[in-house]
């Protein structure tokens, strides 16, 4: 097989918090489906400071040199960055290593992260990333400027991480009978790093009855692929009933379908997958 038609666990390192936290995941997701790491740095596009419009903040006479300086920092700056960012990539790929992974890949892209990622796709096994990048890393209220594009744009299973590593012990699928939850169900049952493990099938459908049939359907072919199976309601707001239920019995990952709702009803609504994101403290799979 070339490199070309390779599948990667494809981990993005921006320097962030959860950078290390990234590269640990991908290293253990590697492993327990035996494909490759490529650890990908891309440098976003900024506004080049030169361009902006001075003519009403300085003379005339001092506006030529004062872009020229301006142009010559800007290019300064754009090599740092590529140097900040190879640097970046050589600390991961360490880590990597000695966490057992044997030559992983290095890339560095320009442009858009979700452009990046959509050309990189048919590549893509598994899909790793911080839940706010370097410059959002502090703000828990909010999602990084790029996740929730990224996952609505791609169709490969993402992980979502928002935690130091621990190698997970207890998952939840949290499952509503949707066709991306049937999808996540589907991905489990075909994984081999989760077999062996305790799951939790937690219907999150809010105050909607579970559908027994999927419900039962879901149970048996869990139970079928060798899982130990608990399988629960829960009541009141979904995301914050499934939170309750995952520290209520330590899960250690949530495996869930994303965005499976029209924009429209989201406008209404708000994002049921936005939400967990922002809600949960353990890292989330995504399946669209």
């Amino acid at each position: 097989m070339t490199e070309q038609q390779q599948k990667w666990v494809l981990a993005c390192i921006d320097g962030s918090k959860h950078t290390t936290a990234v590269c640990d995941y991908a290293a253990w997701i590697s492993k327990g489906i035996d494909k490759p790491v490529k650890l990908l740095h891309n440098l976003e596009h900024r506004e080049n400071l030169a361009t902006a419009d001075l003519s009403g903040s300085i003379g005339l006479g001092s506006q030529e040199h004062l872009l020229e300086e301006l142009t010559e920092l800007e290019a300064q700056r754009s090599k740092l960055e590529l140097k900040k960012g190879k640097l970046m990539l050589e600390a991961a790929k360490e880590r990597v290593e000695q966490a057992g992974i044997t030559e992983p890949k290095v890339s560095q892209r320009h442009g858009s992260l979700v452009e990046s990622l959509i050309d990189l796709e048919d590549a893509i096994q598994v899909l790793v990333l911080g839940i706010r990048g370097e410059a959002h890393s502090h703000d828990d209220s909010h999602l990084g400027a790029h996740l929730e594009s990224a996952v609505r744009a791609l169709h490969r299973p993402i992980l979502v991480v928002n935690a130091e590593f621990s190698v997970p012990e207890r998952i939840m699928l949290a499952y509503d009978g949707s066709d991306a939850a049937n999808k996540a169900l589907d991905t489990l049952v075909s994984t081999p790093i989760f077999k062996g493990m305790p799951c939790h099938l937690v219907f999150a459908g809010g105050h909607e009855q579970p559908a027994k049939g999927k419900l039962s359907e879901a149970e048996r072919q869990l139970s079928a692929a060798g899982f130990e199976v608990t399988v629960a309601t829960v009541d009141g707001k979904c995301d914050e009933a499934l939170f309750n239920y995952s520290q209520k019995y330590n899960i250690d990952l949530t495996i869930m379908g994303a965005y499976s709702h029209t924009r429209f009803r989201e406008l209404l609504l708000g994002s049921f997958t936005t939400k967990m994101l922002l809600k949960m403290n353990k890292p989330v799979l995504l399946l669209r």
